[in-house]
C-alpha cells in the first residue's frame, strides 16, 4: 500500500534529485529501480527492480531487502550494514530498525557516490540493526540484542498477534489457544474483511486454502524461534511453548492488541488477507 500524503506523516524519504516522500505510521513504501516500486530510483546502481521496503510503526521504521539478487545497506555515523537478501517470497530474513534520527539506504555503488537514499525519523538516535540471524543489535559498544522481530505489516506478524492474543489477555494463560482455522477466521475479523469472513463460512475450498496460508506462517514462525536459539534443541515446539517464546521474548506484547483499533493497520492488514487467493 503506498503512503497516503493525507495521513500523519512518521517518516521521510529523501531522494538524491531532492524528492521529499512522507511515509505515513502504518504504511509502507517500496523502492527500487522499476516502475511497479511505490517510488523509483532512477540512480540506483546496483540495486534491484524491487529492492527495499521501508516500513513506518509506532516507534520509527523498518528497512529491509527485498530482493533475492542485490544486496542492500544502510549507512549511518560509524556503521554501514549490509541488510540480509530475501531467502524467499514471504519474508525478509533481516532488516535495520531506525527508531530516530536518519540514516542512508541503498546499493554500495549509490552510498560509495553520494546518491543514496535518505531516510529520517523525527528526533535523534541510532538504529538497531537486525542481522541474518534475527537479531537486534544496537552498533555501539554495549551491543544489546532482542532475538527476533516480525514486521508489523506483515501476515506473519497478525498470525503471531491472533496466536499469542488470549495469553495476552489473560496473562495466567489459562484458556485454550487458537488452531488454524480458528486464526484464520480471526485474522479476517479483527481487520473487517467481513466479505471473505462470509466466504470462509460457507466455502470449504477458501476455508482450506486460507488455514493452510495461517499454517505456513505458523511453520516460519516455529523455525525462525529455532534458528534463534530460543528454545533448547531437546524441547517439542508444541503450540504452548511458541506462543510462551513470542510473548516471554517480547516479540509479541499486550500493547500490539492495540493495533486492531488501528485503522490504517487494519486496512492494510486486510489488504493482504484479501489478496490471499491470489498469493
Amino acid at each position: 500500500m503506498a503512503p497516503q500524503p493525507t495521513s500523519a506523516v512518521a517518516a521521510r524519504v529523501s531522494t538524491p534529485s531532492g524528492l521529499i516522500v512522507g511515509i505515513p505510521e502504518g504504511s509502507r513504501l517500496v523502492f527500487g529501480r522499476g516502475p511497479d516500486a511505490d517510488l523509483t530510483v532512477s540512480v540506483g546502481r546496483g540495486l534491484s527492480r524491487r529492492a527495499g521496503v521501508i516500513s513506518a510503526v509506532a516507534d520509527g521504521v523498518w528497512i529491509a531487502n527485498i530482493s533475492r539478487t542485490h544486496a542492500l545497506y544502510t549507512e549511518g555515523e560509524g556503521y554501514r550494514i549490509r541488510l540480509p537478501r530475501m531467502e524467499d517470497s514471504s519474508e525478509p530474513s533481516g532488516g535495520w530498525f531506525l527508531h530516530a534520527g536518519t540514516t542512508l539506504v541503498g546499493s554500495r555503488a549509490m552510498l560509495d557516490e553520494g546518491q543514496a537514499l535518505s531516510v529520517m525519523v523525527a528526533g535523534q538516535g541510532a538504529g538497531w540493526g537486525i542481522g541474518a540471524d534475527g537479531g537486534r543489535l544496537r552498533p555501539d559498544s554495549d551491543a544489546t540484542v532482542l532475538p527476533l522481530y516480525l514486521d508489523p505489516m506483515t501476515k506473519l506478524f497478525l498470525v503471531a498477534l491472533m496466536w499469542c492474543r488470549p495469553w495476552l489477555l489473560d496473562p495466567a494463560a489459562t484458556g485454550p489457544l487458537p488452531r488454524t482455522p480458528e486464526i484464520a477466521r480471526t485474522a479476517l475479523e479483527v481487520t473487517g474483511a467481513y466479505h471473505e469472513l462470509e466466504r470462509f463460512d460457507t466455502d470449504q475450498a477458501y476455508r482450506d486454502r486460507l488455514s493452510a496460508r495461517v499454517a505456513e506462517h505458523i511453520k516460519v514462525l516455529r523455525r525462525k524461534i529455532t534458528e534463534r536459539g530460543l528454545i533448547r534443541a531437546d524441547v517439542r515446539l508444541s503450540d504452548e511453548v511458541v506462543v510462551r517464546v513470542l510473548i516471554e521474548h517480547g516479540i509479541i506484547t499486550a500493547a500490539d492488541l492495540g493495533r486492531l483499533n488501528d485503522p490504517a493497520w487494519c486496512s492494510r492488514q486486510e489488504d493482504l488477507w484479501w489478496t490471499v487467493q491470489e498469493a
